[in-house]
């Protein structure tokens, strides 16, 4: 008798609506920061506000719109009361638009931050 053993991998979580509770998950502290931003692509440069930040993310609003799947630069002068430091640290940041959403004024982007650099100043 040939016995084979079996994985079996559990089902992710669901909230109680039936969805994937899974994409929701955050692995970072978001803070709900204001801060003036310029993002750059490839071909161009946005002037945006932070609505909040992570270490693994940001979400901006802005005038308009930019492709998701498109990486972008930016530069958060982060206030020294968040980040526990006597003065503000400037952290250049690399990442990629994963989500964008338009309202009857503003652009909201959600973008991962896949690298940073603090800035000695």
């Amino acid at each position: 008798m040939d016995e084979t053993l079996k994985t079996v991998s559990p089902l992710p979580p669901t909230d109680p609506h039936g969805h994937d509770a899974s994409q929701e998950v955050r692995c970072a502290v978001r803070f709900p920061l204001s801060l003036p931003v310029v993002i750059s692509t490839e071909n161009s440069e946005h002037s945006a506000l932070t609505r909040n930040v992570s270490a693994s993310g940001v979400l901006f609003e802005m005038s308009g719109p930019i492709k998701v799947g498109e990486e972008i630069k930016f530069s958060l002068r982060m206030p020294g009361t968040v980040l526990g430091t006597s003065h503000d640290i400037l952290v250049h940041c690399q990442g990629r638009v994963v989500r964008c959403s338009e309202s009857q004024s503003q652009t909201q982007v959600a973008a991962t931050i896949d690298e940073y650099r603090f800035v000695e100043q």
